[in-house]
């Protein structure tokens, strides 16, 4: 590890209750954040950009078949999605795979008015944010 490294995320792991489904809707957004496939195991697969990779998984250890991004653990994940045009195509396709927008009468504010993002949730209640650079 070297000391630019120190501190940088290195995965997240989201345990999802219908692996396929995960495939589908994340594999689609990652895709189109340059995320390449990485991994792919009977319960699991992940995607990689850079050093980070985020993978989903249908463990058979997985204790609930409901994720809630209200109560206490993750919440969503926020991306950096490229400019204001990028975070409105992103949006926009979401819809056809398998996402939808939250807090739409908001949009592209709803995070303040000098932030400019569309915050989505998928079918299995995972939230991401996707956050213009510019």
């Amino acid at each position: 590890m070297t000391d630019d490294s120190r501190g940088a995320l290195h995965h997240v792991e989201l345990w999802v209750p219908h692996l396929g489904r995960a495939k589908d809707e994340w594999g689609w957004l990652l895709a189109r954040l340059g995320y390449e496939a990485y991994q792919d195991w009977q319960h699991g697969c992940s995607w990689r950009r850079g050093p980070t990779y985020i993978v989903v998984e249908e463990s058979p250890a997985l204790n609930s078949r409901v994720h809630e991004r209200t109560a206490a653990g993750l919440n969503h994940l926020a991306f950096h999605a490229g400019s204001r045009q990028q975070v409105d195509a992103l949006a926009a396709d979401a819809v056809g795979h398998g996402w939808r927008e939250l807090f739409p009468d908001k949009y592209p504010h709803a995070g303040g008015p000098d932030h400019f993002a569309a915050y989505l949730v998928n079918s299995d209640g995972f939230e991401a944010e996707l956050v213009a650079t510019n």
